[in-house]
């Protein structure tokens, strides 16, 4: 299924009010916020009832997008090695955040976790608001959320829209902590670690 003109223009202007909006991606149903509107990533944190120390991590439309909210030096060789070659899809790099990126993300605020997803619709809302700052439609400690009436019935006006794009019941990402000079794992994913160190090794 896809989403209509309708859903998405529903869906930007939900984002660029500071909501909390629901969108499909490669894995499973994320909820979204724009994280430069204030508050808007401390109601994400609410609705999900996910602890502020975890980070919430953040959707990016491309390889450029990522490198911007990366630190000084942007994304590292390791870093844009796995981005190059895994993106988009399910792969998660937790890098040094960019000093100027003062988004309320949750952590210590050193870090940034970015992904490019594999979606139409998510990259679609990426590259017209954004990156996006994201968890997994369902509360905290439960299982995700695959379809988005299964959203609509969970959250139901809490969220601003609901951007349907039919059932995505795919493997959680692949996270992968890439700030130092070598990987560590930090989730298993649909990226398998072996292929993860086959890249980098090759660098």
């Amino acid at each position: 299924m896809r989403a209509d003109a309708d859903d998405l223009a529903g869906a930007v202007a939900a984002l660029r009010g500071g909501a909390v909006v629901a969108v499909p991606t490669d894995t499973v149903y994320g909820m979204a916020v724009d994280p430069r509107c204030h508050g808007a990533t401390a109601a994400l944190f609410a609705l999900k009832g996910r602890p502020s120390t975890v980070e919430l991590p953040v959707l990016v439309a491309d390889l450029d997008a990522a490198a911007a909210l990366a630190g000084p030096d942007g994304l590292s060789p390791p870093a844009a090695a796995l981005a190059s070659r895994f993106w988009p899809g399910p792969l998660t790099l937790v890098v040094g955040r960019a000093g100027d990126v003062d988004w309320e993300l949750g952590g210590d605020g050193r870090t940034i976790g970015i992904r490019c997803p594999a979606h139409p619709v998510a990259l679609r809302l990426c590259r017209t608001v954004g990156p996006l700052a994201t968890t997994s439609a369902n509360r905290h400690g439960e299982p995700p959320l695959t379809t988005a009436a299964a959203v609509a019935h969970e959250f139901g006006t809490a969220v601003g829209a609901v951007v349907d794009g039919g059932t995505c019941d795919g493997r959680p990402s692949t996270v992968v902590d890439v700030t130092g000079g070598t990987l560590r794992l930090l989730r298993d994913g649909a990226v398998p670690w072996s292929d993860l160190e086959r890249v980098a090794s090759g660098i």
